[in-house]
């Protein structure tokens, strides 16, 4: 995302960003009771597909065939929103980044089917970029009638701080996203933070008051005895991890412009959905959905699973994620990739006992992460936030300089669209 001159000239007195204010945290507060809504949606309903459908016809949630039929009437459904609602469900988000321009008002309905539908039907996909798309359409939407002078690049800004606080549960997640991109240009850095930061509170106060937010996924031993050698395993681990994510992200900018000559999305997403469903009934569950629940539960295993346990879980969901991204699903990849880092960490700490659990977990959500999102603030905050213990900040540091240097010039996990976006809605509906 760009720095845009016009939405921050709008808001360069004091005056202005307190009435701004308003706005700022209604858009916050809205942005985090959607939040809430679809997250309480897709618990119903992963509960109803995962446990009470099958209870009723005597099967096990967890059995393989299970897991292969509904990935594979996932991918049907998805293929046919896509196909035949209006809207499209939106930008393919493999083609975008995170803050992506607003989409129409119109596509909204189609992009809250689909992102159900990949929550719900355990896709290896998370919920970030199709929440923040509804949550920006409707606050552009929203804003134009009700205040139309506000700028709708700042509108995006905030709504995107918004739902980033409610993800995540904090406004420093948002402030850490935003500080790179809003850095660039003319004014103080702090002035243009200060209203995407009142969203940012905003939707993570709703977040937080509601049950949601990340937070740490298990308890574990805290980081107390800082040692010489942590800090080689921990920056073994981290550029170790953003390489196997790294062949991911090749893997996805080999096939995603392949599959795109497919004629048919449903077609498309169909393919995905039995290649997911393969894949899900090899790993089993812990390979399934966005993978905080599942991580949660993997960290409960250490000690008991076994390295080849391990390796298979991180090329399962690896793939899947690959799979997910490339098919025509909706959703984001910075939920996926945790999971994946905390697996590889876990690995880590397996082959090698002598590493502290948490050093070793952290380690692996910073290379994961870092490869496939490629912000270093976003990284650092999510590995030290995953294991909930900030006496592995320091060493977490030192271990990202030398990741960084591996990703610095590899390719994103993103690909530009070459072809035209969705027609807009009519003229009625835009703003």
């Amino acid at each position: 995302m760009s720095d845009n001159p016009d939405a921050w000239s709008f808001a360069r007195s004091r005056r202005t960003l307190i009435a701004l204010s308003i706005p700022a945290a209604l858009i916050g507060l809205l942005s985090g009771l959607l939040l809430w809504g679809i997250d309480q949606v897709a618990h119903l309903g992963t509960h109803l597909v995962w446990t009470s459908l099958p209870g009723l016809f005597g099967l096990d949630g967890d059995s393989p065939w299970w897991i292969f039929g509904v990935l594979t009437l996932t991918g049907a459904l998805v293929g046919l929103t896509v196909w035949k609602m209006p809207g499209h469900g939106g930008q393919d988000s493999a083609t975008v980044e995170l803050i992506a321009p607003p989409q129409s008002i119109r596509a909204v309905p189609s992009i809250i089917v689909v992102i159900l539908l990949t929550l719900i039907g355990g896709v290896s996909l998370g919920p970030e970029s199709p929440i923040i798309a509804i949550n920006t359409a409707l606050a552009v939407w929203m804003v134009a009638k009700l205040w139309p002078a506000i700028p709708t690049p700042l509108t995006v800004i905030l709504t995107a701080a918004g739902t980033i606080g409610a993800l995540f549960g904090t406004p420093v997640a948002a402030a850490l996203v935003f500080t790179g991109a809003l850095a660039a240009g003319a004014g103080a850095l702090w002035d243009k933070l200060f209203l995407p930061l009142v969203a940012a509170t905003a939707g993570a106060a709703t977040s937080i008051l509601l049950g949601g937010g990340i937070g740490a996924v298990a308890r574990i031993a805290p980081y107390t005895n800082p040692q010489l050698i942590d800090v080689v395993s921990a920056a073994v681990i981290a550029c170790l991890g953003a390489a196997v994510a790294l062949v991911g992200v090749f893997a996805f900018r080999a096939l995603h412009p392949l599959l795109r000559r497919m004629p048919n999305p449903f077609v498309l997403s169909l393919a995905g959905g039995v290649i997911l469903g393969a894949l899900g009934a090899l790993g089993g569950p812990l390979t399934l959905f966005k993978g905080l629940e599942q991580g949660a539960e993997l960290i409960s295993m250490a000690g008991t699973i076994g390295v080849s346990s391990l390796i298979v879980i991180v090329a399962i969901k690896l793939a899947a994620l690959v799979v997910a991204a490339s098919f025509g699903f909706r959703g984001g990849r910075i939920f996926p990739a945790i999971f994946l880092g905390i697996a590889f960490g876990l690995l880590a700490n397996t082959l090698v006992p002598a590493i502290p659990l948490g050093l070793a977990l952290a380690s692996g959500v910073l290379g994961f992460t870092l490869a496939v999102a490629r912000d270093g603030w976003i990284a650092l905050f999510i590995a030290v936030a995953i294991v909930g213990d900030i006496g592995v900040l320091i060493v977490m540091c030192i271990a990202i300089l030398p990741a960084w240097l591996v990703v610095a010039r590899a390719p994103e996990m993103v690909i530009e669209d070459p072809s035209p976006s969705p027609a807009p809605a009519p003229a009625a509906t835009t703003t």
